[in-house]
């Protein structure tokens, strides 16, 4: 159906693609894998008409064609929901889904807004996607922007649909429509390239995998031929260790306490207790309450009751600034609305939180600035061209580095991480999980959130477990499991609807 031969493309300073290649057969679902900075955005934004190639060929049900535009690839079928959400928070759940296909009256001089809500209601009940057509994107979740993203490439029945870190904001319950989508798609001859980081999703969709490295093609072969440590190998070119962290001795000194905390009905009477030198998991299903639990723990969101105590003493931040006085960081999980400046360079966005401690007189040296990003950047592994790059020119990934790099840069106290890995592969997820673990070992009390059970039996001390805006159960390390999380975790939906 698709092919792509000798694919190369160059930007300053930087050979993101090298002859690579990639192809693609109707109703299959070709995972392409690789670190961050390996290519694969790169490669599906060329297919997807956003870049043209600096060389090679691209072909197309045989025929060789080339995308000036992203509506020359949509016109050939072919359809991308990428990893930056392009959902606009000023229209509504129904204007999303339709955007550039509104049913229109008089000759299209006037929006049929009946028609509009029926249409995207009739596609939100296709796709058991339980979201009002009127509801206001911009007060959607991230996981539910990526649902609608998602929806609006499905109901254009696509020959070929581009799934770029698909699951990276979703819940279970939305991955499980997402999976039923596929099913669905795959059966009816659609051509999925899936690109993720999470290694079970690969294993559990994927007819056959790619690997590029460093904008080289490694590898193609069938999924049932590889396991997860040839994957591994292939992607970062040496052997990864996945040892789950045994758990900490108990930790004493109390860090952040929260009681009773409340913000209308995400949260509903929070307790949670973090100590320093502790990595204190977050898990839950989407709606839960994490995120929202997070916002007020970093002073963006007030709370309506409740209280919180920083080592100690009376906690209240009224906004992010004082939470940072108090010593206290919060990476969102929302890394391009809230997590970096996108225009702005590698350096200035590092350095933007420690601007104080960086110019106590009030003028920035730029030397200086390049110098203290450049420290974090080569910490954190960030791949980039120069500290004076802009970030928006990286791959989620490495922006995602530039997020973390950005406020671990302050040298918090207490950090609560919101997705911190959201879109991170597995060579650089090893290197977060060590600077995690050595931020507590230095006595920093952590609090991490993510959808990844996996990734928090792996790395936490303990695992808070939230449930309908309430902490349902704190479980150990030593006696996780990711069924006795999930039990936790649908505790209170199961009393609810007993």
């Amino acid at each position: 159906m698709l092919e792509l031969s000798e694919i190369t493309k160059t930007f300053p300073g930087v050979r993101a693609l090298d002859a690579a290649r990639f192809d693609l057969l109707p109703g299959e679902v070709h995972a392409l894998m690789g670190e961050n900075g390996a290519g694969k955005s790169t490669l599906m934004k060329i297919i997807a008409g956003l870049f043209p190639p600096d060389a090679g060929t691209i072909r197309l049900d045989g025929a060789a064609v080339a995308f000036a535009r992203p509506a020359d690839a949509t016109a050939a079928g072919i359809h991308t929901v990428f990893q930056e959400l392009t959902v606009l928070g000023n229209l509504d759940v129904a204007q999303n889904l339709l955007i550039g296909r509104e049913p229109a009256r008089l000759g299209g001089a006037w929006l049929d807004r009946r028609a509009l809500y029926a249409q995207a209601r009739a596609i939100l009940d296709d796709l058991g996607i339980a979201l009002r057509p009127d509801a206001r994107a911009g007060a959607l979740s991230t996981g539910q922007r990526q649902i609608v993203e998602i929806a609006r490439a499905v109901a254009q029945k696509p020959r070929v649909l581009i799934l770029d870190e698909p699951t990276s904001s979703l819940g279970r319950n939305e991955e499980e429509i997402l999976f039923a989508l596929i099913a669905r798609l795959r059966a009816a001859g659609t051509g999925i390239v899936y690109i993720t980081h999470r290694m079970s999703e690969v294993f559990a969709l994927a007819d056959r995998i790619t690997v590029l490295r460093d904008g080289r093609h490694i590898l193609t072969d069938r999924a049932d031929r590889l396991d997860r440590a040839a994957l591994i190998r292939a992607m970062v070119g040496r052997d990864v260790s996945e040892a789950r962290h045994a758990g900490a001795d108990a930790h004493d000194d109390v860090a952040l306490q929260v009681a009773g905390l409340r913000r209308g009905a995400d949260v509903r009477g929070a307790d949670l207790t973090l100590h320093r030198g502790e990595v204190l998991g977050l898990a839950g299903l989407m709606g839960a309450g994490r995120t929202e639990l997070a916002r007020l723990i970093a002073g963006i969101d007030a709370p309506d009751g409740g209280q919180m105590r920083l080592f100690g003493q009376p906690y209240a931040p009224r906004d992010v600034r004082a939470a940072m006085r108090a010593g206290l960081a919060y990476v969102s999980e929302d890394r391009k609305g809230l997590g970096v400046v996108l225009p702005l360079s590698v350096a200035e966005n590092i350095a933007l939180p420690s601007l104080r401690r960086l110019a106590p007189r009030g003028w920035v040296a730029p030397a200086r600035v390049r110098a203290f990003a450049a420290d974090w950047m080569a910490r954190l592994g960030v791949r980039a061209a120069a500290p004076g790059v802009a970030v928006e020119t990286l791959s989620g990934g490495n922006q995602q580095k530039v997020a973390l790099a950005k406020w671990l840069a302050t040298d918090p106290q207490v950090i609560v991480l919101d997705e911190p890995t959201r879109g991170v592969d597995v060579g650089a997820k090893a290197e977060i999980y060590a600077l995690i673990r050595d931020l507590a070992a230095r006595g920093c009390a952590v609090l991490v959130i993510s959808s990844e059970l996996p990734e928090l039996l792996q790395l936490c001390d303990r695992i808070a477990v939230m449930a309908r805006g309430r902490i349902s159960g704190v479980v150990p390390a030593a006696q996780a499991s990711e069924e006795r999380v999930l039990t936790l975790a649908f505790a209170e939906d199961d009393e609810a609807a007993a």
